[in-house]
């Protein structure tokens, strides 16, 4: 079985900042790709961040020079910076990751449980 287990949401006044963690655990033999969805109210769910095995890392254009995201590997976790966090920027946050459970076993994509970011004065 794989959990992937999110941190860090709370309520932020407007140009706050916040930091997300999100970890996986389990069993996990290989992480791939980590990163950051969010859905806010009557919205779809939306890609935030993702960083693939290595160090590339791609943003929403809505995030971009206010969020950074980066990995633990050693730890299977990723994390999500948030600074100058808007109104807009309010929604449940999901971490996302694409993992094996063994080495024959093929990638499969997991979610978290989201966890709530509200800015809001």
């Amino acid at each position: 079985q794989v959990r992937l287990v999110e941190s860090g949401g709370d309520l932020v006044q407007p140009g706050g900042s916040l930091r997300l963690s999100c970890t996986a655990s389990g069993s996990v033999f290989r992480v791939n790709a980590m990163g950051w969805y969010r859905q806010a109210p009557g919205k779809e769910r939306e890609l935030v961040a993702e960083m693939a095995g290595g160090s590339s890392a791609n943003y929403a254009d809505s995030v971009k020079g206010r969020f950074s995201i980066s990995r633990d590997n050693a730890k299977n976790t990723v994390y999500l910076q948030m600074n100058s966090l808007k109104p807009e920027d309010t929604a449940v946050y999901y971490c996302n990751a694409e993992l094996k459970r063994s080495l024959s076993a093929p990638y499969t994509y997991y979610w978290g449980q989201g966890t709530q970011v509200t800015v809001s004065s």
